[in-house]
Order: C-alpha cells, then sequence, then structure tokens
C-alpha cells in the first residue's frame, strides 16, 4: 500500500512537470504593430506593447487557452518611437527608457533600464492542467513589498501568499491573507512587477526557492506588467499613468465621519448628529450600517430601501443633515437573501450568477440564504446601478459596499465573465466600476465616494476608497495599521484607513487604546471611527475627559485641510501617496525599509503612532536633516532612532525643518470652510538656506476642476542668505519668504474663491526678536503685545516662548514678499 502511495505521488510530480514544459517555447517570428510586438512562438503568440517608455504589458495566449480583460490597465499606450533589432538568437525592443532582450530559443524576456538589468523571466511562462503562471529571478539583497493587505512586516520575501481576498474577521499582528489582495510586488531595485489575472492563486516571494518570485493562478489572464523607474515616486507615477490615477475626493470626505455598527433608525441617526452639535465637534457624515435596510442583521439584506419603520422620512433626514453639513454614506451588499423583498425582482431581471444547472445560485452564510449579483453583467451592473442612483437622487452621498471579496464565493458559481475562481479578486474591482461609471454619466459634476472592502489592481481609478477591514479591537489591532497602508499606498490606494478604535471584540472599553487610535486616524487619510456597537465608536459618548482630550485633534484635522486636500489634490495628479515609507526620505538607505511604525506624511510631516500603553516616550526613526517637535518646537537632529517624549495628550508628530503647512481656522464641517484667512507655517533652521511649498484650492466639489481650471495654486517661496548652507557668504538681507498664485487658464475662478486672504505666516525657531520686517519692501511694525497683533494688519510680533514670529499682512493675490532681519 505504501509502495502504491509513493508511485502515485511520483506520478503526479512527472505529470505536472510534463505540464510545465510547455514553458519551453521557441520564437519563430515577429510583427511590430504599433507600440506592439507581436511574436509567433511554438506554443503560440506572445504580445510586448509599451504603454510608456518604462512601462510594458506582456501577454501570452498560448493555443486555445481562454483569456480574460485586463483589470489592471486603464488607459491606452501612448505615442512612443519604439525600435526592433534582430540581433541573431535574441531580439531588442526598446523604448527611450527601458529595453527588453527576447531570447529566441528557449524564449526568455530579460528588461533593462538603460543598461541596468531590473528583472528577468526564470524561464518564463508556464501552464498545466489546471494552473498558469511565470517565475522571475530575484537577486540576493533585493527586498519586496505589496501583495495588498498582510500583516507580515514590510518586506514580504520569503513568503508564498495566496491571491484570494478574504475576510479575516477579528486579526490583529499578523495576517498572510485578508480582504484586499494585490497580485503585484515593488522591488528595492525600483520596478513593479505587476500580474494582471483576477483568478484565484499565489504569489511565490522567494520560499519554495529564494532566487525566484513566482505567480500562479487557476486561470485567468497570462500577462504581467514590468514598470521601471529612477525613483519610487516616479515608479508609482509610471504605473498610475497607464493603470489610471486615483481622481482627487470632494474635500468633505477628508472630514470627521460618524460611524458604527451600527444605527437603528432615523431618532438615533439624528441624535448623534445632534450630540456632535451640542458638544462643539467637528462633523461632516454620517454612515448607516446595514440597519437602514431591516430591522435585525438576518434576513434582509438584499432589501436595499429603506425601512420606513425604522427610518419613515429619510428624504427629509438626508436634507436635513445636508443643510448642517453632514453627507450620509450608506453601506450595501451585493447579496440578495432569498427572504429580501428584491429577491423575485433580481431572479426575474436575471441579475444573479447562476449554478452549473443555470439556475440562480444560492447559498448559505451568516446573514442568510443569498444569491449574488452577477457585476460582470451589464445587465446586472444596470440594475444594481438604478439602485444607487434612485438613493442619490433622495440625497445619499456616499456609497459603502461591503463585503465585495465576495465574502462567500462558491467555486462553482458562474458569471458572465467566467467562474468564480477565475474572476474572484477582480469582484470589488468591477463593482466600484460600474457605481463609479454611474456617477460620471448620471451625476456628472459629483465626485463619487465609493467605500469597498476588495478590489484588485487598477481599481483606484474608480476612486476606491479601501478600508483595513474588522480589526481586532484592541493595541495588537492598532500596531499594523500603518504597514497595511503603506503597502497598499505604494499601489495607488491613497486613501485606506483603518476603522479608528478598533472594530472587533473588546469586552471593556480601553480610553487609553481609544485616544492613541484616534490621535493616529488625524494623521491617516480617511477620519472614521467605527467599531461594534457595545462600545460606543463615536467620541461624543465618552467622557469628559476621553473628549477633551481628543477635541484639539479633531479640530486640527480640520485645520490642516489646505495641507491634507494638497495632498489629495497631489495624489491624483502623480499618484504620490499621503501616508508614504520613510524610505522615500532616504532611497538609498535599506534600514529604513523595514520600518513599520514610523512614517511620512506628505512632505513637511513625521508621525509614529503610540501602540503600546502606559510609554512616556516613544521611539521615532528619524531621517537625515533637522525636524522639530509639532507640538513642543523641540529641536531635534534626523539620521538616528531618537525617543520622543510623549504624555497621553501628545503622540510624536514632527515637521521637517525647511517645510510650509498652511492652515485654517477649525470649523463645524467643511461646508464652512474657506481660506480667507490663511496661516503659512514655515519652518526655518540654518540648515535649510531654500524651501518651496505648495497650496491646491478649488470649490471642493467639482468634477474636473483641475483639467477645467477652476483652481489655483498657491506657491511659498523661502530664501535663507544665513544659513550655514547658503553661498550668499556675508550677505545681510536674513530670510526672505515669496507668495505667489496661479491658476487654470480661465483665471482659476471656482465657487467660494476668496477675493483676498488675510495672511498671518508663523516663522518657527526663531532664537531672538526681529530687527525690521518688511512687505513687499515696506517696514512693518513689530509689536510687543500679542492683543495688539491680533487687532492690527501688517504688523508683526515675536513670541518668545514658543521662539515664534508671526506677520499679519493681507494678500490680494498678487507676489507678496517678505523679509526678515
Amino acid at each position: 500500500m505504501r509502495y502504491f502511495v509513493t508511485l502515485s505521488r511520483l506520478l503526479a510530480v512527472f505529470s505536472l512537470l510534463a505540464a510545465f514544459s510547455l514553458a519551453a517555447a521557441d520564437y519563430q517570428s515577429h510583427r511590430q504593430l504599433g507600440n506592439q510586438l507581436v511574436l509567433k512562438t511554438s506554443d503560440g503568440e506572445l504580445t510586448i506593447t509599451f504603454f510608456q517608455p518604462q512601462v510594458a504589458e506582456v501577454h501570452y495566449q498560448p493555443a486555445g487557452a481562454k483569456q480574460l480583460p485586463s483589470f489592471a490597465i486603464g488607459t491606452a499606450p501612448a505615442p512612443l518611437t519604439l525600435t526592433v533589432t534582430n540581433n541573431g538568437d535574441h531580439l531588442l525592443y526598446r523604448s527611450a527608457e527601458m529595453r527588453i532582450k527576447i531570447a529566441k530559443s528557449p524564449l526568455k524576456l530579460s528588461f533593462y533600464r538603460g543598461e541596468q538589468l531590473i528583472t528577468e523571466e526564470q524561464p518564463g511562462f508556464f501552464q498545466g492542467k489546471e494552473q498558469l503562471g511565470f517565475k522571475f529571478r530575484l537577486t540576493e539583497q533585493e527586498k519586496l513589498f505589496g501583495a495588498g493587505q498582510r500583516v507580515l512586516g514590510m518586506d514580504r520575501r520569503g513568503h508564498r501568499l495566496p491571491l484570494y481576498n478574504k475576510a479575516h474577521y477579528g486579526y490583529s499582528t499578523e495576517s498572510e491573507q485578508m480582504y484586499f489582495s494585490l497580485a503585484g510586488v515593488m522591488s528595492s531595485n525600483k520596478y513593479m512587477l505587476l500580474f494582471d489575472n483576477s483568478a484565484s492563486g499565489h504569489i511565490d516571494l522567494g520560499k519554495t526557492a529564494a532566487d525566484t518570485l513566482e505567480f500562479s493562478a487557476v486561470g485567468g489572464r497570462s500577462a504581467y506588467i514590468v514598470v521601471a523607474g529612477d525613483s519610487f515616486p516616479e515608479l508609482i507615477d509610471n504605473y498610475l499613468t497607464v493603470s489610471g490615477k486615483p481622481p482627487l475626493p470632494a474635500r468633505w470626505t477628508l472630514g470627521s465621519y460618524a460611524s458604527r455598527f451600527g444605527y437603528r433608525s432615523e431618532a438615533e441617526a439624528r441624535a448623534v448628529v445632534q450630540k456632535y452639535r451640542d458638544l462643539g465637534l467637528p462633523l461632516d457624515a454620517i454612515v448607516l450600517d446595514l440597519y437602514w435596510f431591516g430591522p435585525d442583521i438576518k434576513g434582509h439584506m438584499g432589501n436595499l430601501a429603506w425601512d420606513s419603520e425604522a427610518f419613515p422620512e429619510p428624504e427629509q433626514m438626508l436634507a436635513d443633515f445636508k443643510a448642517d453639513g453632514v453627507k450620509t454614506i450608506l453601506v450595501t451588499e451585493p447579496f440578495i437573501l432569498t427572504s429580501s423583498k428584491r429577491w423575485q425582482e433580481a431572479v426575474a431581471a436575471d441579475v444573479l450568477a447562476i449554478a452549473p444547472d443555470g439556475s440562480p445560485q444560492t447559498f448559505d452564510f451568516y446573514f442568510g440564504n443569498t444569491g449574488l449579483i452577477d457585476v460582470f453583467n451589464p445587465v446586472a451592473a444596470d440594475w444594481f446601478w438604478q439602485i444607487y442612483k434612485d438613493l442619490a437622487e433622495q440625497g445619499v452621498a456616499g456609497v459603502w459596499g461591503d463585503l465585495g471579496e465576495p465574502e462567500v464565493h462558491p467555486s462553482d458559481t458562474q458569471h458572465l465573465l467566467g467562474s468564480a475562481d477565475e474572476i474572484h479578486n477582480a469582484y470589488g474591482h468591477r463593482w466600484a466600476e460600474l457605481v463609479y461609471r454611474g456617477y460620471k454619466r448620471n451625476f456628472a459634476d459629483t465626485r463619487p465616494f465609493i467605500m469597498m472592502r476588495a478590489g484588485s489592481l487598477g481599481s483606484q481609478r474608480y476612486g476606491m476608497v479601501p478600508w483595513t477591514g474588522d480589526v481586532e479591537r484592541s493595541w495588537g489591532g492598532l500596531q499594523p495599521q500603518v504597514e497595511l497602508a503603506l503597502q497598499m499606498s505604494l499601489f495607488g490606494f491613497g486613501y485606506i484607513h483603518s476603522d479608528l478604535g478598533g472594530f472587533a471584540g473588546g469586552e471593556t472599553f480601553d480610553p487609553e487604546l481609544y485616544i492613541r487610535w484616534l490621535q493616529y486616524g488625524v494623521f491617516q487619510p480617511v477620519y472614521r471611527p467605527h467599531a461594534q456597537e457595545h462600545i460606543a465608536p463615536e467620541p461624543v459618548f465618552h467622557s469628559k475627559q476621553v473628549i477633551d482630550t481628543l477635541r484639539p485633534y479633531l479640530n486640527l484635522r480640520y485645520q490642516l485641510l489646505p495641507y491634507l486636500y494638497t495632498m489629495a489634490w497631489q495624489h491624483s495628479q502623480t499618484g504620490m501617496p499621503l501616508m508614504r515609507p520613510l524610505f522615500f526620505a532616504d532611497e538609498g538607505n535599506t534600514n529604513y525599509m523595514d520600518e513599520t511604525n514610523s512614517y511620512l506624511w506628505g512632505d513637511a510631516f513625521l508621525v509614529a503612532p503610540v501602540t503600546q500603553p502606559g510609554v512616556r516616550s516613544w521611539p521615532v526613526n528619524m531621517p537625515d536633516g533637522v525636524w522639530f517637535d509639532f507640538f513642543s518646537g523641540k529641536r531635534y537632529q534626523g539620521g538616528q532612532l531618537t525617543e520622543v517624549p510623549v504624555s497621553i495628550d501628545t503622540i510624536p508628530v514632527l515637521v521637517k525643518a525647511g517645510s510650509f503647512v498652511p492652515m485654517v481656522e477649525s470649523m463645524a464641517s467643511t461646508q464652512d470652510y474657506s481660506s480667507a484667512r490663511l496661516t503659512v507655517h514655515y519652518y526655518a533652521d540654518k540648515s535649510v538656506s531654500c524651501a518651496k511649498g505648495q497650496m491646491y484650492e478649488d470649490d471642493g466639489s467639482s468634477t474636473n476642476s483641475t483639467e477645467n481650471g477652476n483652481y489655483e495654486l498657491l506657491n511659498f517661496y523661502a530664501l535663507d542668505s544665513t544659513g550655514e548652507n547658503s553661498s550668499a557668504e556675508g550677505n545681510e538681507d536674513g530670510l526672505k519668504l515669496e507668495f505667489t498664485r496661479s491658476g487654470g487658464e480661465n483665471g482659476g475662478d471656482y465657487t467660494g474663491k476668496p477675493e483676498s486672504r488675510e495672511l498671518t505666516v508663523v516663522l518657527h525657531n526663531q532664537t531672538g526678536k526681529a530687527e525690521r520686517v518688511t512687505v513687499n519692501g515696506q517696514f512693518i511694525a513689530i509689536v510687543a503685545q500679542p492683543q495688539r497683533f491680533a487687532r492690527q494688519r501688517n504688523v508683526a510680533y515675536y513670541d518668545k516662548a514658543s521662539k515664534q514670529l508671526k506677520i499679519k499682512t493681507h494678500w490680494q493675490g498678487e507676489k507678496l514678499q517678505l523679509q526678515v532681519r
């Protein structure tokens, strides 16, 4: 019996090896068609397409193999000058910045940036009876980031990971499989390798063979994308230029949310909004979980219409919230329960995925017996969109798509595009696409808000706002949140965020954990506390001490809106993440590549959330340069791990010397946003002789503001002729600041644009009172009392305690020059 089992295993191995022998394809001929090189091989056709000078797609098309469409690519190839040369045993296919060497026998592709080899097949494509995939060579010291949501550390090398979007309820400090997998990696060698495949599979990052990266899947599209770049930001920009840039969200989406699982009635929803207003805490959105369409958890999913008993006047409620500056977001799911009010409608409309016998597929899961909307079917997509359209016309401002992995997805389920296993990882992607395109079609001047738990490469171009799922409400749940956000941000998902305070479990309220999580939340892209309701997730329901501790942080979130909104705009233009890994500050320092706590928040800030209880100091890995404590003003020399003192009122938030940070006054909601009274902080230091910054402004809601020229860009410049790096030896001009404003082709007009601004400039790290201050060459008074400074215009005041020089003037948009000596 033992002999029989062993022989069976050997036969299986030989069978598998025989199936993989298809990898040894040989070149036969080629032709060039525009940006595409088409090769005929002994196993079928191979196309290599340059989309950009440093981005190429490779698509193997073996004879008779089913091919699914691309989900990762969202744009057409750019016009490029490309050359092909035949060098006997190999071809060279070149753009201006990348060349691809194509060995003829056996067929093998190698990719070069200039003369540098960045990656190569090993040997390349393979296809067996039940899987297909690729292999690539890894260098010895190479680090790999990516593969989506995992809690493994920043460097994912050495792991073999499932590519199958799957819920991980109550995770904390370790997870190999979560809600949002990505079939791609970014290498420390400055390339990206992305597998444009929606099927269930695995990515082996040097676990089985230390020098080999292997992707495999049960089907799908046999294609991959190689992206090169001279820097990590350029790498992201190059990829997103092809995959699709994330659109600019509405300003309100960056404000404060009230959210829980969940508000059970209109009265309860109204009460929580009123609670925020009564306590003077800012609020921009309320999120209604599944009770909006049913009185309890089970049996109602798929109704997708208001429960009239619990919400008797929903449209009036929506209108009242809107008038108060609060937008409403509704949860939706792609499951239609057989007990729901829409089941027969869904069956009759033929919008459900089907079973092998052609009938609507049904199966049991936590919420009941259900079917699943086939979002890949245009008829089903239109049916689903009509529900969203009706809700939007009632006044619903945002879409929350939950359980979209899909959470339960039997393998024998058939969709119009393929089987469940073939398209599983693209389900959330296609769901987001139908909502996004619906908004563009029916609400053309609305920036969609689409929050979803799962998607795939390319989903960012539909404005998908992912979150990190049902995290455990514990210190262990808080600890991996930076890692999760940084990994997703590298692939264009800049609005990744966590349920602030933690979602799952927790039998008693831990005020310190809660405070630390919400303090961190100010410096993550979306500020949304959310949790199971047995412990209130909203700050307004906690003690006065908790509220008083968090109040300055919620106000700070709103004061920083000019900075935050500018980051969002930059993200839409170049893909530059809002949360950035520390190695972006020093790409040559590999020590920063493993950092999972300290991170860069835009160009100016360095943040290190406190993720352990009872600490009085917290380690911060500071990149080179000078850094200032945002709260105390203390100056630090970077380039080392530094213990920063903290109290319950502070976390380490530092600002880099030479940074401009624009701020406005706090507000009840972004409905009241205005930059007519603008404060620009400049963190001066003798180590920085020149610096620049910017601030983007538009009406905060209209689509295509940048493309249509309905915006203005405020530009800030600093030149310090007394700095240690200044070349102006003996120059006594001191510190010069210049402010300019530019707009689009139509003059930069937009609703809410200030005709002029009361501008306060705060110069940090000033060791003494200025001798003189001029505005556009005119001397202004330097007063000794803060009261006089508050009342007057064109005046300066030196605060000795904070070492800040404050200058107040009126800026009407012309070039403004300040000089301090």
